[in-house]
């Protein structure tokens, strides 16, 4: 039985129950069963129906509801083992191969100078794995917030972690509030954010990242930026890249319009990439 099954049939039959009885009672039995007998058996016939009928449907009413709660945690663990298997894909086991291809190299190598060179490259490879579990790692551990701190500091973790090392120059120009986004907005613009700055740290080559929210009317708008080396949409876009889709089929499922341009020269600094999620008021949004 159908879960609107099972609530129209809780609505109606107290009221048919009903119905039926009053109907029976003006027009045959009222020779036998007086008016206040009559009503005083009202709400005790009520009252049986309920408990008998009524009782069940609730059961099931409940185990419907359990099903539901049940298939909802499946779909989640289903889309998070998704997430976790594009991320292990795109990024984890292309570093591995790229690892097996300079151990090869390492054996064939016969100059110590070049062995040199290539065990360095290994060990910067080894590096990038480690960044990958631990990115990894820290998108299954992720959880919604709640309050404005928390939210703020999960940013500015972002920020931190994408600065780690020196080597990439983090500007943090973030003024958006928890009052601005509801607790699962936050979440998915969050999951965003993290992925687009992962990106920059493992293809972009880049030296500076910017990393902007600001206040829409009704909406916001959330940027990221960097100086790396850019892409043609051909190479942002191609198969196997499961990132941009990712968070791409993340800001449509919100209702957010998601871009990315990465052609060399066409953002505002000199090359890079720009990612953009826009919300606007009333879910009209634009670039």
């Amino acid at each position: 039985m159908s879960y609107n099954k099972i609530k129209w049939s809780i609505l109606l039959i107290p009221t048919v129950t009903l119905g039926v009885w009053e109907y029976a009672r003006h027009q045959f039995l009222l020779p036998y069963v007086s008016m206040e007998l009559g009503n005083i058996l009202t709400p005790v016939l009520v009252l049986l129906v309920t408990l008998t009928v009524l009782t069940k449907l609730f059961g099931k009413l409940e185990d419907t509801l359990n099903q539901l709660q049940r298939e909802k945690a499946m779909k989640a663990a289903f889309e998070e083992r998704e997430q976790l298997a594009r991320e292990l894909h795109d990024g984890i086991s292309q570093s591995l191969f790229l690892l097996s291809v300079k151990l090869d190299k390492l054996e064939q190598t016969e100059e110590s100078s070049d062995r040199a060179v290539v065990a360095q490259q290994i060990r910067g490879t080894v590096r990038h794995v480690y960044e990958d579990v631990r990115q990894s790692i820290a998108n299954l551990r992720h959880a919604p917030v709640t309050t404005d701190v928390p939210w703020m500091n999960a940013i500015r973790e972002l920020a931190e972690e994408a600065g780690a090392g020196g080597a990439l120059q983090v500007q943090l120009d973030w003024r958006l509030s928890d009052g601005l986004l509801t607790g699962k907005e936050q979440v998915e613009l969050l999951a965003i954010l993290r992925e687009s700055v992962m990106n920059v740290r493992k293809h972009a080559h880049a030296s500076e990242l910017t990393v902007t929210g600001e206040p829409l009317p009704g909406g916001f708008r959330a940027l990221i930026q960097d100086n790396g080396t850019g892409a043609s949409p051909d190479q942002l876009w191609k198969k196997g890249k499961f990132g941009i889709r990712m968070m791409r089929d993340r800001a449509e499922a919100m209702g957010w319009t998601f871009s990315v341009n990465g052609e060399a020269g066409a953002t505002d600094r000199n090359g890079g990439t720009t990612v953009k999620i826009v919300k606007n008021q009333g879910g009209n949004n634009g670039r």
